[in-house]
C-alpha cells in the first residue's frame, strides 16, 4: 500500500476515533463519531472543490506541495496531464510528416470511407482532380469524377485492378485510377496522370501502322516478282533454293505487316463497336476444315454445348478463333489432338481452345499477351510463329468486353478460355410444346 494511502486511511481513523472519545467524554460517543465523521467528510469536500477549480483555471498551487492524498492526486494528474502533452506534440508531428510525404508524392491519394465519401487528400489529387480538402470532405468520389466507367469500377467491388478514364481537368489527359483497401472500413484512390504514357502509345501505334501501311506495297512488288522467278521453269538451278527461300520470308513479312495492322486497328478502335450476331459454332466449324486437309496437323474436335450467339464484330471474333486454334496446332504434335468448345454457364460464356501440345512454363503465361513475345524464339520463327497472335486475341476480346484465362502445364498442354459476359450472349428462348396452334379453318 503506497505511503499517502496509509497516512490518509491511519489520519482518518485518528479524527474520528478522537471525535469519538471527545463524545464519549461527554456523555454520547455517537455524536462525537457523526461530528468528526461531518468534519473530515465537509474538509475533503472542499478540497474536492478546490481541485475541480484548480483544473478549470489550472493554477494548482494549492496542491503542488505536500504529501497528503490531494497533493498526491494532483501529481499522478500532472503527470498523465504532461504525457498527454507529449504524445498530442509526437502526434501532430507525426500527422505534418505523413502530410509532407503525401504532399510530396507525385501521385494522387484519396482516403474514402464505406460510403466513397472523402476523408483526406493529398496536393497531387487537389491538382489532378481540383479536390480541396476542407471544400469537398464529406462529398462522394463519384460526383467529383463521373466517368460512367469510373462509376461502375467503384461499384465493381474489385480494387485489384485498375482503370484509365480521361482526366476531368485536362483536355487530351488521362489517368489511372485504382482503389485498395486502406485501415477499417475505408479505401486508398491512387490517382496517377498517365498523359504522357498514352501519348507515347499513340505515337507508337501510329508509327507502327504508318510503317506497315508503307512497307506493304514494296513487299507487294518484291513477293510478285519472287513469285515469277519461283514459277519460271529456265531459272538456273542454283538460283530456285535461294529464291524459294526469299519467297518465304517475304510471305512472312507480309504476315507480320498484316498483323501490325490488324493490332492496331484494334487497339485504335477500342471504343468503337459495330455489334451484330455472331454465329460462334459456324466458326469453329469452319475453323476446323480449315485443317482438314493437313497430313501434319493434329486430331481436332468441337463440341458446341449450346447454339448461343454473341453480340459482337464477326471478323474479330473469327481472328481469335482462328489465332488461337493456329497457336494450339503450332505447339501440338500430329498424334496429339486440340479441342475448340463453346459452352454458356451461369455467369458468362466460354469458347475455349484446349490441346495436348508440349505446353507452357508457369513464368511465361502472364506475358504469353505481350506483342513479339515468344517462349521460344527459335523455333517460332522457324515454323511462322511471329509473337502477335495473342496480342490481338486480347485486344479483340477486350473490345468485347471479354478476357483470355490461359491455363497449361509443361508436357501435358494447354488451355485458352474465352470469356465473354452474358450480357452479350443471345440464347433463344424455349418454345412451350404445350401449347399446340390452332388448325386453319
Amino acid at each position: 500500500m503506497p505511503e499517502s494511502w496509509r497516512r490518509f486511511i491511519v489520519g482518518t481513523l485518528l479524527l474520528l476515533a478522537g471525535g469519538t472519545l471527545i463524545g464519549w467524554y461527554y456523555g454520547s460517543a455517537t455524536w462525537g463519531l457523526l461530528a468528526a465523521s461531518l468534519l473530515a467528510l465537509s474538509w475533503h469536500i472542499r478540497q474536492l472543490l478546490a481541485f475541480e477549480r484548480a483544473l478549470r483555471t489550472g493554477d494548482f498551487e494549492a496542491f503542488r506541495y505536500g504529501d497528503g492524498i490531494w497533493s498526491q492526486i494532483f501529481a499522478r494528474v500532472s503527470f498523465f496531464k504532461q504525457r498527454s502533452r507529449k504524445h498530442k506534440t509526437r502526434y501532430r508531428q507525426l500527422l505534418r510528416e505523413v502530410r509532407e510525404s503525401t504532399n510530396a508524392m507525385p501521385d494522387g491519394g484519396i482516403v474514402l470511407n464505406a460510403d466513397f465519401e472523402i476523408v483526406l487528400c493529398n496536393q497531387a489529387a487537389q491538382e489532378l482532380l481540383n479536390v480541396q480538402q476542407r471544400r469537398d470532405r464529406g462529398q462522394r468520389i463519384d460526383n467529383m469524377l463521373r466517368d460512367p466507367h469510373f462509376v461502375a469500377y467503384l461499384k465493381s467491388g474489385v480494387p485489384q485492378t485498375g482503370i484509365e478514364i480521361p482526366s476531368p481537368r485536362t483536355s487530351g489527359g488521362w489517368l489511372l485510377c485504382r482503389l485498395v483497401p486502406y485501415g477499417g472500413n475505408q479505401q486508398l484512390l491512387l490517382i496517377r496522370d498517365i498523359t504522357e504514357r498514352k501519348r507515347m502509345a499513340t505515337i507508337r501505334r501510329e508509327f507502327v501502322a504508318n510503317a506497315s501501311h508503307e512497307l506493304r506495297s514494296p513487299l507487294t512488288v518484291i513477293s510478285g516478282y519472287l513469285d515469277t522467278l519461283a514459277e519460271d521453269p529456265e531459272i538456273p538451278a542454283d538460283w530456285r533454293s535461294p529464291v524459294l527461300q526469299m519467297r518465304s520470308q517475304a510471305a512472312r513479312m507480309n504476315k507480320i505487316v498484316a498483323e501490325l495492322l490488324e493490332l492496331s486497328r484494334l487497339e485504335a478502335q477500342l471504343g468503337d463497336r459495330s455489334d451484330q450476331e455472331v454465329d460462334v459454332a459456324a466458326l469453329l466449324a469452319s475453323a476446323k476444315k480449315a485443317y482438314a486437309y493437313r497430313g501434319d496437323a493434329p486430331q481436332l474436335t468441337v463440341q458446341c454445348e449450346t447454339p448461343a450467339r454473341i453480340m459482337g464484330n464477326a471478323a474479330e471474333i473469327e481472328s481469335v478463333v482462328n489465332n488461337l486454334l493456329a497457336n494450339a496446332v503450332r505447339h501440338t504434335a500430329a498424334s496429339g489432338t486440340v479441342s475448340l468448345s463453346w459452352r454458356v454457364r451461369a455467369d458468362r460464356a466460354e469458347l475455349a481452345v484446349t490441346d495436348t501440345g508440349e505446353g507452357i512454363a508457369d513464368e511465361h503465361i502472364p506475358r504469353l499477351t505481350e506483342r513479339f513475345f515468344r517462349v521460344d524464339s527459335g523455333r517460332s520463327r522457324d515454323d511462322g510463329g511471329i509473337g502477335l497472335g495473342l496480342a490481338i486475341v486480347k485486344h479483340a476480346l477486350e473490345r468485347h468486353d471479354a478476357e483470355l484465362q490461359i491455363q497449361s502445364r509443361l508436357g501435358e498442354g494447354s488451355s485458352f478460355v474465352c470469356k465473354f459476359p452474358l450480357a452479350r450472349v443471345l440464347v433463344d428462348a424455349p418454345v412451350d410444346i404445350s401449347v399446340r396452334p390452332t388448325p386453319a379453318g
